[in-house]
């Protein structure tokens, strides 16, 4: 069960808004609305889950109302209808008591515009949400400190808040969240008002927290490259408030919803988000030492290949066997193909951009194999697949679209 669930839900600012969801439902614009009621849409009908463990970005330009999602999650903005499952119980129904106990121990947040006291030191701000939960002081104290250790601030529990920089005070904003350790952590903007270079840095250090953490987190954003290097999955809002489409990174670049999305993506390297597990796929090959000369040559012809990949019973690539070298085994009467298979193979994770594979598809001779952190064999990425998939990025551009390997590389050079 996914650990958030939302359905139907809907934020209408102004007098009387649920008058506003039957106009909505007959396909009146949120133009005609505000003229008609006065009423602002905010949230039209958003459904969707969010998965434990996962990065759940919400991403839209302003106005789209994905900073009033987040707090209808913590009911910091009271919805107009609709559903919240928090693990299985909805927050809409829960009294204040039972509000109060979720938003403390199972969900925090991290505000755009840190949200510090400045009248207390570092060490006071983490505890802060701990000692108004009256926590014992000396656990508060453990927490806090663990909490700063984990943003990387140790060290600075004395100073006071003005005396940081802007990325510094950000981390302690997101050590204060973490202090009670969440399931589950809203994230408001967290980064957009730090400056590039740091805003760079902190989207680097939370991707490695949440690799130790495995938090929840639902992460608010304008920034689609922000979107695009720290969402497992994407939800886009539209200017009218509903949500255009939700993936992950690299179906939305690959096959966006509508216009809308399309238009909101072209810009995007592709290449940097698309995996080679993507464009790749199935790759012909044989099992060694169980499979024969005859096996290779035989498998190469009905998949109308010039080479096979080797592997041997736990699928660990061993390399790759030509039909020359084949051939010119079976010429000479062999059946053991041991002494052709060339080692000498490009490898690469299934998760690697393409645009950190053009260089090796210039040099090698062979599709470039897919193999796990265990050396299994996934299958294989050619050519002409991460050819295909450059020329994608340059649909639409001013920009003529390179035709060979050669010209991909040249490109790539005069962009750096």
């Amino acid at each position: 069960m996914a650990l958030i669930e939302v359905n139907d839900l809907y934020k209408i600012f102004g007098p009387s808004p649920k008058r506003a969801i039957p106009m909505i439902k007959k396909g009146m614009s949120k133009g005609e609305i505000l003229k008609k009621t006065g009423c602002t849409i905010a949230i039209n009908s958003a459904t969707f889950t969010i998965e434990r463990k996962e990065t759940f970005v919400v991403m839209g330009l302003s106005g789209s109302g994905k900073s009033t999602f987040i707090r209808c999650l913590n009911r910091l903005i009271e919805p107009t209808a609709g559903e919240i499952l928090i693990d299985g119980q909805d927050i809409m129904k829960m009294d204040s008591e039972k509000l109060r106990e979720v938003r403390r121990y199972k969900m925090s947040m991290v505000f755009q515009n840190f949200g510090l006291l400045p009248h207390r030191n570092v060490v006071n701000n983490v505890e802060f949400g701990l000692e108004i939960s009256n926590v014992d002081k000396e656990e508060r104290r453990k927490k806090a400190e663990d909490a700063i250790k984990l943003v990387g601030l140790d060290g600075f529990e004395e100073s006071l808040t003005s005396e940081l920089s802007g990325g510094m005070q950000q981390r302690v904003g997101l050590a204060r969240a973490l202090a009670n350790d969440p399931e589950i952590l809203l994230m408001d903007e967290a980064f957009s008002a730090l400056d590039p270079l740091i805003r760079t840095q902190m989207q680097d250090e939370l991707l490695e927290l949440q690799a130790r953490l495995h938090k929840t987190i639902v992460f608010i954003t304008h920034d689609l490259d922000e979107a695009l290097k720290l969402g497992d999955r994407i939800a886009i809002l539209g200017p009218d408030g509903r949500v255009r489409q939700i993936g992950t990174p690299e179906e939305i670049l690959a096959s966006p919803a509508d216009e809308y999305v399309k238009r909101f993506v072209q810009n995007v390297d592709r290449t940097k988000v698309i995996s080679a597990g993507t464009v790749g796929g199935h790759a012909a090959s044989i099992t060694y030492p169980r499979e024969d000369i005859q096996a290779a040559i035989r498998t190469m012809e009905r998949h109308g290949t010039s080479s096979v990949f080797v592997t041997d019973h736990d699928r660990h690539l061993k390399g790759v066997v030509t039909i020359d070298d084949a051939i010119g085994l079976q010429k000479k009467g062999e059946k053991d193909l041991g002494t052709v298979i060339n080692a000498d193979v490009y490898t690469t994770s299934p998760s690697t951009p393409i645009s950190d594979l053009l260089a090796t598809a210039i040099e090698t001779r062979y599709p470039i194999a897919l193999v796990d952190e265990e050396g299994r064999f996934q299958g294989a990425v050619s050519r002409a697949a991460i050819i295909s998939e450059v020329n994608k990025g340059y649909e639409g551009s001013d920009v003529e679209q390179p035709q060979t390997l050669s010209e991909l590389q040249d490109a790539q050079d005069g962009e750096e």
